[in-house]
């Protein structure tokens, strides 16, 4: 399982923005050339940005985008799911639908396995910010497993 490449897109731009906005609007020429990502392709996912309100234009010379909020405010998980359907490790076509991926209609066996790890996805993406991610503190390693007294 992968995340796409609109939320990974979407978190390097944010990041960017978060980096190089604070004093003053980004466009997205600029972070297209640093990020070498297509500018087409950022004006997609800053059209959805914006709908979701994590960023906001500024129109006019001197015009791009800046944050809506500040960067300890907007975690990735905010970005993820504002260009990107929610990230599912299941095979099941709706998520959370007690209809199962198997052709009768139930839940294959490892469902909730997949189920699982889509969820621990999803909650440390909440826990990381988007000034996290630009000051580089994200966890790199598991934490401690308190059972075992060793890195998990």
């Amino acid at each position: 399982m992968r995340l796409s490449t609109k939320g990974r897109y979407a978190v390097m731009a944010m990041a960017d923005l978060a980096r190089h906005g604070r004093e003053r609007a980004v466009s997205l020429a600029e972070i297209a050339a640093r990020q070498e990502i297509s500018l087409s392709y950022l004006e997609q996912l800053f059209a959805r940005l914006r709908r979701a309100g994590l960023v906001k234009s500024v129109r006019g010379p001197g015009g791009g985008y800046r944050l809506s909020s500040a960067s300890s405010e907007i975690m990735v998980s905010d970005i993820v799911l504002a260009v990107d359907e929610p990230i599912r490790a299941t095979r099941c076509a709706v998520q959370g639908s007690p209809k199962g991926c198997m052709i009768g209609g139930e839940r294959c066996i490892t469902h909730d396995l997949w189920a699982g790890l889509g969820d621990e996805i999803h909650r440390y993406l909440s826990s990381v910010s988007l000034e996290d991610v630009v000051m580089r503190r994200t966890r790199r390693s598991a934490p401690l497993d308190a059972r075992e007294g060793v890195a998990a």
